[in-house]
């Protein structure tokens, strides 16, 4: 049902041809990528990540300020489309550099939150040291970045020599060359890799920011690992739907 009802959206909107209407589904899709990182995939949240507007604006700035400009300058220059904004060209590449990027964002910082939260001796004997919040954080960030982009360097090891790539396989059965195919799947895996590390790096960076403040003191107590509000309210919504019933069962009993 989604994928017929995403059809229906972007046949009207290639029809359109209006880059205002292809900069609108390209928010969009980073918007959503943001709910989807924030409200079901984190387990742990840095304070106000997922209540607050400044927090979840944070994770929508980093998959903007990552999706967005690599698109265009891959479009533009690396497959030389012109106009870049083509809704044919540009809608699906920013939405494969959207599943990319979620993936990083979540790993990236759910590991940064767990050493933070978890394991911050080594973190609070760098700083009782005398080390800056950010010579403290550099393993905690080094490690989040590596781990965010193992998936996409192990995916682009095998590529052509194990797995022959989707992007590969549609367009040589849509009619291209072998070689532009391979030439195409290669700048797109180039792009996911940019925008991963790139979007990675942004909200990691602004997660360790939050957790030490300013003040080179760890602040463990800023890190929520309760479920995310939508959930909590929806199973208090539950509950009391659920008493309700008792209730009611309850007085037909008696």
């Amino acid at each position: 049902i989604r994928c017929v009802l995403v059809a229906l959206v972007l046949q009207k909107v290639f029809e359109t041809n209006n880059p205002w209407a292809v900069g609108g589904i390209a928010f969009l899709l980073n918007l959503l990528g943001t709910i989807e990182a924030v409200v079901n995939k984190s387990k742990k949240r840095y304070n106000h990540m997922a209540s607050s507007t400044t927090g979840f604006s944070s994770v929508l700035f980093g998959m903007l300020c990552s999706t967005i400009p690599v698109s265009i300058i891959g479009i533009r220059f690396a497959m030389a489309v012109e106009p870049f904004w083509k809704p044919e060209q540009y809608i699906p590449i920013v939405g494969m550099l959207c599943g990319g990027t979620i993936s990083g964002i979540v790993v990236s910082v759910s590991y940064a939150l767990r050493e933070i939260y978890d394991n911050r001796d080594k973190v609070e004997m760098y700083l009782a040291f005398g080390a800056s919040r950010f010579e403290a954080c550099r393993p905690v960030a080094r490690e989040a970045l590596r781990l965010a982009l193992t998936p996409t360097i192990n995916q682009m090891s095998v590529i052509g020599i194990i797995a022959i790539p989707g992007m590969m396989t549609g367009a040589i059965l849509g009619g291209s060359s072998v070689q532009q195919a391979a030439r195409l799947q290669m700048v797109i895996m180039f792009m996911i890799s940019a925008s991963t590390a790139l979007a990675s790096f942004i909200t990691t960076i602004i997660t360790l920011a939050v957790v030490v403040d300013s003040e080179d003191r760890l602040r463990p107590d800023r890190v929520d690992v309760r479920e995310h509000p939508v959930w909590r309210a929806r199973n208090w919504l539950f509950g009391r739907a659920l008493d309700g019933v008792k209730r009611i069962v309850q007085s037909c009993r008696g």
